[in-house]
């Protein structure tokens, strides 16, 4: 691959491929990140950046890695809301310390070769890791390869590392405190088919909630939707064909289930709220786009991206050896997609 593949990919010029490589003016920040992302994901490494020595004094060069599956973090990720949302925050917080982003994602079963390969050959200062569906042993072996890598989006406790992860359990016992005060008692569940500790910790604290009313999620209240399709689901509508009785109100893992939930109901003439409510988990973009527009617990996806970043440059400017866990408290958002009973 060479320089002029790497503009028709970018949709810039050459000249401007040369000046982002260089790290010389006349390119923005957000083109020049653009275009060393094109080139990393297409595994081009040009030989200026690690001969560059005033480019390396001057900034620090974050990694921010994926590893992509089938699951969750799928091949087109960065496009889903959630992740946008994240990577955007992270990119501006990047650039306001003045260091340079570049993204790299792998595959689950080549992320460790890959990542190793990678740093030998061109260095980070510091790694960026998006651990939403990594095990605490995928992220403990990655701490032999860098030893600056802040985790985030999970956050397993006994693992001696750094992460910034969303406190799932309180928004879960947030949903479902929400509901119970709305006086909703009959109370069916949307759980991912894929299941991850963000998702494990939201059930957690929602049965928390349920259980302080002497509350449970009655037989057959408990749905499967896959996490990261926004559209009427088959499995789902077929269930809720099968009930005597719709439950007055679900809580969904994620909002992408939530909106899935909602248009399979808008197919089966079942009316959100008037006959069942609905409620989220994460306050995406689309969250406010649906109709009606929905009820769901808000993840501060700024405030996750800064305390990421500062973690970081923390440890690369004042070299801070001790990690830190950090859990991001969550809210409710009321809208219009849950209503009170009397």
């Amino acid at each position: 691959m060479k320089i002029d593949d790497i503009a028709k990919l970018a949709g810039v010029s050459k000249s401007a491929v040369s000046l982002a490589f260089n790290n010389k003016p006349g390119v923005s920040e957000e083109t020049k990140e653009h275009i060393l992302r094109i080139a990393h994901e297409h595994g081009y490494r040009p030989r200026t950046m690690k001969s560059n020595k005033e480019f390396t004094k001057s900034h620090h060069v974050i990694r921010f890695v994926a590893c992509k599956n089938t699951g969750i973090v799928t091949e087109q990720y960065e496009s889903l809301p959630f992740f946008n949302e994240l990577i955007h925050h992270i990119t501006n917080q990047v650039r306001e310390h003045g260091n340079t982003l570049i993204f790299s994602s792998f595959d689950s079963h080549s992320l460790e070769t890959e990542l190793s390969a990678l740093e030998k050959d061109q260095p980070s200062s510091g790694i960026l890791l998006l651990g939403t569906n990594l095990t605490a042993d995928i992220i403990h072996s990655l701490q032999s390869i860098h030893s600056n890598i802040v985790v985030l989006d999970t956050c397993f406790e006994h693992v001696d590392a750094s992460f910034v992860s969303i406190n799932n359990y309180l928004g879960g016992y947030q949903a479902g405190q929400y509901l119970i005060q709305s006086g909703h008692r009959n109370i069916g569940y949307v759980q991912s088919s894929t299941r991850i500790l963000n998702f494990a910790k939201r059930k957690e604290g929602f049965m928390a909630a349920l259980e302080e009313h002497n509350l449970a999620i009655d037989h057959g209240l408990t749905f499967d939707m896959h996490p990261m399709l926004v559209m009427s689901q088959d499995a789902f509508k077929t269930a809720i064909h099968e009930l005597n009785e719709l439950p007055s109100a679900l809580f969904c893992e994620n909002d992408y289930m939530a909106i899935s939930a909602i248009k399979t109901f808008q197919e089966m003439n079942i009316r959100v709220p008037e006959q069942i409510s609905v409620m989220g988990f994460d306050n995406i973009h689309e969250a406010k786009v649906i109709s009606p527009e929905l009820t769901t617990i808000h993840v501060k996806k700024d405030i996750l991206a800064r305390t990421a970043v500062n973690l970081l440059m923390e440890r690369l400017n004042h070299n801070h050896g001790h990690h830190t866990q950090v859990l991001v408290n969550t809210e409710v958002i009321e809208r219009r997609s849950c209503l009170a009973l009397e």
